[in-house]
């Protein structure tokens, strides 16, 4: 077993761990050691950003994670493709940058998490973000390491969409992260220049070159090593062989919703008796870790299309038209690779409130059923309905207490029965829009038809074509002592512990209005901060 020790271990290379190890690092008398249990990022299926639609139903670059059979799924299980690669799930999302709503963060501050009002979380996503939109202005920042920019090469069938919306009384919102999140917009997303945009790009690529930045490739972390209540480094494996890594300072683990409480029971800490079942020394009791488990459960209304120029698929002349976009973006940076097929991004309420919407609509310029694993021949386009603000709450458990086996993940989708009801609302407006003036030189047969008046029917659909929108948080949840579920508290130290810290999406106590990678990588500058308001 080989040893070394740095000031700081950073356990996962994602959006939340390029941040934490880059920004420590910015500090030359500083020393980081960030370990990722994936490989390298510099693959023209990460930088092309089209390339992420293989990525995904082919479980490259992915843990290819499955959820147990959900009941609220008629016993299907869902599909859970997380990151396994240099910038974690940054580097096979949709790049779509969406900070949340204002009243997320204001009621994080309410349950007791000094510090997270949207007033005080604003300037870490103004230091983030390189914003090419819009320029510097109250909301938006500009000079910052993460690039985010308007599509080069958007559809035509965007602004069809959009117009599709206004017929529906939603307007056309300029910003959806600034003033006013209501309405329908031109996505934002993590690129530039044609390229992707990842967290390995923004925050660790322009270190890698100081001697007091250690990247290790291919390390799986197994256990988090303790001398008592205090957390001294971890052990990892590669290739099977185990090492050790030691931290003078402090341990940050950010594996994501998965991989942060995996580790953490792994290692000790957890449910007493669900870690003792298993064999599993307990360091310390936390009821919370791998609890509170919340996701975006999304479904597809799914059309088809003559206009083939402007939706992609296959066909003969569609397969031409793709070659020929493979030649425009390697020379240009343009034309269809530089999508993120997510182009439009639209919040609306089912309950009329405006200032917090519940549903979140994504049209997608291609034919996107089952995370694209299930193929059809022609094309057409997708609109993603999502519901924002689930009251169901799952759980993220051990199967057994090997490090190398995929834990149990039960996102418990639908169990509350106000989330099916409250996308059934969205489905019914999401059909509205489909059908309306705007999209009729576009729309074709409908795949999975569907009868907008007939809630029953709609709720089967759901039940038939749901799943997640890659938006999994809440498994070590912030939250004071006082909380019997709060895993770290508002400095993002795991509670009972010393020298650990949790920084990544598992913190957010309850899920935001919209995409997660931009709130992450949020966390992530705040807790930076903390880290060096401890040392």
């Amino acid at each position: 077993m080989l040893h070394s020790e740095f000031d700081y271990v950073v356990v996962g290379g994602g959006s939340a761990g390029c941040c934490v190890a880059g920004r420590l690092s910015e500090d030359l008398s500083t020393t980081v050691c960030l370990l990722e249990a994936g490989g390298s990022d510099d693959s023209v299926l990460v930088r092309a950003p089209l390339g992420f639609a293989a990525t995904a139903p082919f479980k490259i670059n992915s843990w290819g994670y499955n959820t147990i059979p959900q009941a609220g799924f008629n016993g299907r299980e869902g599909f859970q493709p997380r990151g396994k690669v240099m910038g974690g799930s940054s580097s096979v999302n949709a790049m779509v940058y969406t900070r949340g709503n204002p009243n997320d963060y204001k009621q994080w501050a309410q349950l007791g998490n000094d510090g997270w009002s949207y007033q005080d979380v604003l300037p870490y996503f103004k230091k983030a973000e390189n914003n090419e939109c819009f320029g510097a202005n109250d909301y938006r920042g500009v000079g910052g390491p993460l690039n985010v920019s308007f599509l080069r090469s958007p559809s035509p069938l965007n602004n069809a969409f959009m117009k599709a919306c206004n017929e529906q009384g939603i307007p056309t919102n300029p910003d959806y992260n600034g003033a006013q999140q209501f309405g329908v917009s031109p996505g934002q997303v993590t690129q530039k220049g044609g390229e992707r945009w990842n967290a390995a790009r923004a925050y660790v690529d322009p270190h890698r070159h100081q001697d007091n930045l250690k990247v290790i490739s291919h390390a799986h972390a197994t256990q988090i090593v303790f001398e008592g209540k205090r957390a001294v480094g971890i052990q990892y494996s590669v290739n099977g062989v185990l090492h050790e890594v030691k931290a003078r300072k402090e341990v940050i683990v950010s594996g994501g919703s998965f991989g942060s409480p995996q580790l953490l029971m792994l290692s000790g800490v957890g449910p007493a008796q669900h870690l003792q079942s298993l064999g599993i020394p307990l360091v310390h009791e936390l009821q919370g870790v791998g609890q509170n488990l919340q996701d975006h459960v999304t479904t597809v209304l799914i059309y088809k299309t003559h206009k083939i120029n402007e939706a992609m698929g296959f066909s003969i002349r569609g397969t031409w038209n793709f070659i020929k976009a493979i030649f425009e973006w390697r020379s240009k940076r343009t034309g269809w690779v530089t999508s993120n097929v997510s182009e439009t991004q639209g919040f609306v309420s089912t309950q009329g409130n405006q200032d917090h919407p519940d549903i979140q609509l994504a049209l997608c310029t291609g034919i996107v059923d089952d995370h694209a694993r299930k193929m059809h021949w022609g094309h057409g386009y997708t609109l993603h309905v999502t519901l924002m603000r689930p009251k169901s709450r799952g759980t993220l458990t051990l199967a057994s207490r090997n490090p190398m086996d995929k834990p149990l993940i039960d996102p418990a989708f639908f169990k509350d029965p106000e989330d099916i009801n409250t996308l059934i609302a969205g489905t019914q407006l999401g059909l509205d829009i489909m059908n309306s003036v705007a999209l009729k030189a576009y729309r074709g047969k409908m795949i999975y038809p569907v009868d907008r008046n007939r809630v029953e029917d709609i709720r089967s659909f759901l039940r038939d074509h749901s799943d997640t929108e890659y938006h999994p948080v809440g498994t070590c949840k912030m939250g004071p002592a006082s909380d019997p579920l709060a895993v770290v508290d508002a400095h993002l130290k795991v509670h009972g512990l010393h020298n650990l810290r949790v920084i990544d999406a598992s913190v957010m106590p309850n899920l935001v209005t919209g995409n997660t990678n931009a709130p992450t990588i949020m966390i992530a500058e705040k807790g930076v901060d903390l880290l060096r308001a401890a040392a």
